[in-house]
């Protein structure tokens, strides 16, 4: 039976060439010269970590990140900008973590979105993962259609597509 997987994820490789571009950017700009910034990302963890010294510039990596992943194909929905905490001193620490997977309560969303449509197909979820499973391709790519239209925050790729 034809099947297809949905799937959240990030591409790492492009996700650090952001990064690492996005310190480039950061080094050079005049706004931030004699600033003591830092930007980082930890690979095991998935969290990205800032350190500036007032809110100006923490608004202004933000804005960095987010366009240096826009120029990288990676989703700026997948960032996760929790609150700004005050390191020693001056100092403000932001802490951006990358969503990676489909959580449970945004899985249960999409299956009954897709139940929902009418179409032949079945939806199951497999740990961090939606798995479509139809008798014909045309119903999985109804579904894909669907599922683009449906509102979701997350990123979404439709992968692992079996004839």
């Amino acid at each position: 039976m034809p099947s297809f997987d949905i799937v959240s994820e990030i591409d790492l490789q492009k996700l650090d060439n952001a990064i690492n571009v996005a310190v480039k950017e950061i080094s050079s700009r005049y706004d931030f010269h004699g600033s003591k910034t830092e930007l980082n990302l930890d690979k095991k963890t998935m969290l990205i970590t800032f350190v500036t010294e007032n809110d100006m510039r923490v608004k202004a990596i933000q804005d960095i990140l987010i366009a240096r992943m826009l120029k990288q194909g990676l989703d700026p929905a997948s960032l996760d900008f929790g609150k700004d905490h005050y390191a020693s001193g001056n100092m403000i620490r932001k802490e951006v973590q990358v969503k990676k997977g489909i959580d449970k309560d945004t899985a249960k969303k999409l299956v009954k979105c897709i139940k929902d449509s009418g179409l032949k197909v079945q939806a199951s979820i497999m740990d961090e993962q939606l798995r479509v499973t139809a008798k014909k391709i045309d119903d999985l790519q109804a579904t894909i259609a669907q599922v683009k239209t449906s509102g979701v925050e997350l990123p979404l790729q439709f992968t692992n597509f079996r004839s």
